[in-house]
């Protein structure tokens, strides 16, 4: 062996007959190698580690309707499971900008996509925030045909604990969708006010607790997922020791940890500014008959989509819109639990706007 040979590093391996944390998870890591492991584990209704299973896929298809020559957009691209389908019924002669704003996952989102056999004529693949779709114009020849937004956070991003999106597991105390702009929530809570992290809890979760989780919260130094999960569940256990049983305040107190988790998540990335922007411009960008699907997650994503689609409608914009949301079947329920708050509206460009 030469000085310069590196050492052989032997694979991360777990205690016991099954992996726990997520760097243990080599065989769910690598797909392409452990197929059958992956499939165990969406047989067991859950999302292997390090991937997303796109939700309501045949729905999205059946509205956005691709036909081969047209042009789309996957606004979220995310690990790009709705943009493989998508790509199959634009072909031939079509394409798919896919964008988004991780930088993370989005190279082995298109390093995969372009070993499924998609060239640069058929995929073109941005780092931007679905806000600035109008930049894509020029390139998509002045309109999109279909679009597609999908919402919220992907499986990927939620169960790296080295993200910092989830209390189940420590990690930085960060949230953010892409970690080189904006503050961290570590950063917020030192620098918001106290009645400005009461008023973010209310508007991006509907948090009950808001005033004494403000009151603990504000201007504290926490750097990781579980310094801040433990100090909400010291707070709750304040708030509600007298007033009802531990079973009950336990899954009191982990319902209270989703929201706050959330609505930090919400505040650092601007999701609902972000969303605005995108309901905004997307009129302009749809070609006439343009078909756009939205799902969303969120009773304020959804509140937004449906009134920006319904003022669409009466102005003329749009010629018809999703009278009610669309959620995933039971089958899909039961299958990936994750679809479960899933709401899938559409609506389409109006033939002479």
């Amino acid at each position: 062996m030469t000085d310069d040979a590196k050492p052989h590093q032997r694979r991360v391996r777990y205690a016991g007959t099954h992996p726990r944390k997520f760097e243990e998870k080599y065989k769910e890591l690598d797909p392409a190698q452990h197929a059958q492991e992956v499939q165990k584990v969406m047989d067991r209704g859950q999302t292997p580690a390090g991937m997303h299973r796109s939700i309501c896929v045949s729905e999205i298809l059946s509205i956005l309707n691709p036909q081969p020559g047209e042009v789309g957009l996957d606004a979220t691209l995310g690990f790009g499971g709705h943009a493989q389908e998508i790509l199959g019924r634009l072909m031939p002669g079509g394409h798919l900008f896919g964008v988004d704003v991780d930088p993370i996952e989005l190279p082995r989102t298109e390093a995969r996509l372009r070993a499924l056999g998609h060239p640069i004529e058929s995929l073109t693949v941005r780092r931007i925030n679905f806000a600035e779709l109008a930049t894509l114009l020029p390139e998509a020849g002045g309109g999109f045909d279909v679009v597609l937004a999908d919402l919220g956070v992907s499986s990927m991003q939620i169960d790296n604990p080295a993200r910092g999106f989830s209390f189940k597991a420590d990690g930085p105390l960060d949230l953010r969708l892409d970690p080189s702009c904006g503050q961290s929530a570590s950063e917020l809570l030192q620098t918001v006010t106290r009645q400005g992290l009461r008023q973010l809890l209310e508007e991006n979760s509907d948090e009950p607790f808001a005033i004494p989780l403000a009151a603990a919260l504000q201007g504290q130094y926490i750097e990781t997922t579980t310094q801040l999960a433990e100090l909400i569940r010291q707070t709750m256990d304040g708030a509600l020791k007298r007033t009802m049983p531990e079973e009950e305040r336990q899954a009191e107190t982990k319902k209270v940890l989703q929201r706050s988790f959330q609505a930090l998540r919400i505040a650092v990335n601007d999701e609902f500014g972000v969303l605005d922007r995108f309901l905004a411009q997307l009129p302009s960008c749809l070609n006439p008959g343009g078909r756009v699907a939205i799902l969303s997650f969120h009773s304020g994503e959804d509140r937004r989509v449906k009134k920006a689609f319904q003022n669409g409608e009466r102005s003329g914009v749009y010629s018809s819109v999703a009278p009610d949301p669309i959620r995933a079947s039971f089958e899909e329920r039961r299958a990936n639990p994750r679809s479960s708050s899933a709401k899938l509206r559409w609506a389409i460009k109006a033939p002479s706007r």
